[in-house]
């Protein structure tokens, strides 16, 4: 098999003219994108690069509008090449016989249920395109979008799809890189205080800033219920627009008779993990103790997250000791004595590591989820050797669940004033806190949201503060239910600092081409074991296989786990997928 060179378009020119004018470019997350699903792209600059990359499939990510991005994009369409637009395009619209619509957002797109679509998909931005004349280049429409409501006023096709010579040109009506940011992120910095549910539950206007005062959910239209009646966000949105880039992509090589192999997110064994957080608020020693013991008795380790002035000395001995996590819990809570501040989160920093004995500290999360800005924190972290942060999740009863569209580790994105780079800090967001809590959510959200994160393979990242559990035995029976319950559906606890390690090592291995038997040529400068690969079937080579395929991303892909050793890698005896074709991790 042959595999497919991807390229993503995110012109230059066009990204510093918006830079110079202070706008973002949030399509540039469409590498993030590719690079968290562990497939090989290079990027180009300009279409005049088109020529020297050799390239099977073009992602467009940012273009400029101008004669030669549209005869350069149009003329590697029609040599046979794959055109894959993530929103924009106009440049080509006329001659594809559409003309731009109107900016749309936030709305909802509805995908057939072959795309895996659930229900329809929430998007921030969109502007579909509108048929002006018949053309002999249009394929087809996939998708319809819906403004405002899940089936609202239709306005046009998600997904459009042109036969362009040998080649095709695929585009989304979807800002799909900005989506996606704009769900995890928000659309602006926190400066002033979030709106809240219409029902009372979610009281974010309480005149402290934090993450969550910037959601882009809708309180009505993205909240269900509990059979108890506790409200939650119940759908990991950004998530679901991954699939669905990545499933597009996968479709488009393997109709073309080529592959593209990718790397699985977790190590051989695992398919979905989970996580517990514990936050030090008060530092009772006693609290620390029972936590530790219902730790030892579930038979797992968590993050212990720490404010100051902690706990006494042998605590830390002890949590050391059976092999959990000590992290930060950065303090800028002016009721608490906190203050948002570089030196001070410097200072803090410093006490852990001196009061711990720690030379570093891999993880934070920011006391009372405080947070300003944009990238603050994370530029915060970067400087001083932080490299996961958790604070990204809900600190109300009424906004628990999937806030920021996301279960999956992430890397965010900068604002227009550091020419939006990717952060070098990976963000672990949480589910919920202390449930049972007699003012919090209830435990009928266990299931749910192992459910769910289960389908994406995604993180279940539970928060139990150590003085809850020590004083209300409902939420310690809570944190028992938890780990009962994710051990059930085959979830694996790991630490923060152990899904940094992990993600941060499998993204140091790339993935160079396919050998002539058919193995995948890796490169790398770590050493990693039971790392996954799978490799998708084209339509040809599916006839001819031992009937061991398992789907993935909506398309026949073939595992494979292998060592990987620096500079290359072997091929483990016994990776082989199961017979009945379930994915065995």
């Amino acid at each position: 098999m042959n595999m497919a060179r991807v390229g993503v378009l995110l012109d230059r020119k066009a990204a510093v003219r918006r830079w110079e004018y202070g706008l973002n470019v949030f399509q540039a997350y469409i590498g993030e994108i590719l690079a968290h699903a562990g497939i090989p792209f290079k990027w180009v600059d300009g279409v005049e690069q088109l020529s020297e990359q050799s390239l099977d499939v073009l992602i467009v990510a940012l273009e400029r509008k101008d004669a030669e991005t549209a005869s350069g994009i149009w003329n590697f369409a029609e040599r046979g090449g794959t055109v894959i637009a993530c929103g924009r395009l106009s440049c080509l619209a006329g001659r594809l016989g559409f003309s731009e619509g109107r900016t749309l957002g936030p709305g909802y797109v509805q995908l057939p249920a072959e795309w895996g679509a659930m229900r329809p998909l929430r998007f921030l931005q969109a502007a579909p395109w509108i048929a002006v004349e018949k053309n002999e280049h249009f394929c087809r429409g996939i998708g319809r979008v819906f403004r405002d409501e899940p089936h609202g006023e239709e306005s046009g096709a998600a997904l459009l799809q042109f036969r362009v010579g040998k080649g095709v040109i695929d585009r989304w009506a979807v800002e799909i890189g900005e989506t996606v940011v704009g769900l995890q992120q928000g659309r602006g910095p926190v400066i002033e205080d979030g709106i809240p549910a219409p029902d009372g539950t979610g009281s974010v206007d309480d005149g402290i800033l934090k993450a969550d005062d910037r959601s882009e959910m809708d309180w009505e239209l993205d909240r269900r219920r509990t059979e108890s009646g506790t409200p939650y966000f119940a759908w990991p949105y950004a998530d679901w627009w991954r699939e669905v880039l990545i499933s597009h992509l996968l479709r488009r090589v393997t109709g073309r008779g080529m592959t593209l192999p990718f790397l699985g997110y977790w190590p051989a064994g695992i398919s979905h993990v989970a996580m517990l957080s514990h936050d030090s608020d008060l530092n009772v020693d006693e609290s620390a103790e029972v936590t530790l013991s219902v730790l030892e008795e579930c038979g797992v380790k968590s993050t212990w997250c720490m404010l100051e002035p902690g706990y006494s000395p042998r605590i830390y001995q002890k949590v050391r000791a059976a092999d959990h996590e000590l992290a930060f819990h950065y303090n800028a809570l002016e009721q608490d004595g906190g203050k948002w501040d570089q030196a001070e989160f410097r200072r803090q920093l410093r006490w852990l590591k001196e009061e711990t004995g720690l030379e570093t500290v891999t993880s934070n999360k920011n006391h009372y989820t405080r947070f300003e800005g944009w990238g603050e924190l994370f530029r915060w972290c970067e400087a001083c050797g932080i490299m996961s942060d958790q604070t990204r999740g809900p600190s109300k009863k009424g906004n628990v669940g999937f806030l920021f569209g996301t279960c999956h580790p992430y890397f965010p994105i900068a604002w227009s004033d550091e020419r939006n780079r990717i952060y070098d800090v990976l963000e672990i967001g949480f589910l919920t806190q202390d449930l049972d809590h007699f003012r919090l959510a209830d435990s009928s959200l266990i299931v749910p949201f192992l459910e769910q994160v289960r389908r994406v393979q995604g993180v279940a990242h539970f928060l139990f503060h150590q003085v809850h559990i020590y004083r209300q035995p409902l939420v310690r029976e809570a944190l028992r239910k938890v780990v009962a319950e994710a051990k059930q559906r085959g979830f694996v606890f790991l630490t923060g600092k152990q899904i940094n390690d992990w993600e941060r090592a499998r993204r140091r291995v790339r993935i160079e081409g396919m050998n002539a038997d058919g193995s995948v040529c890796l490169s790398s400068d770590t050493d990693l074991d039971d790392l996954v690969i799978w490799v998708p079937l084209p339509r040809s080579h599916l006839r001819r296989s031992d009937g061991s395929a398992v789907m993935k991303f909506g398309v026949p892909c073939v595992r494979r786990v292998v060592t990987v050793k620096a500079g290359g890698a072997e091929i483990k005896a016994g990776e082989t997928t199961k017979k009945d074709g379930r994915d065995p991790r």
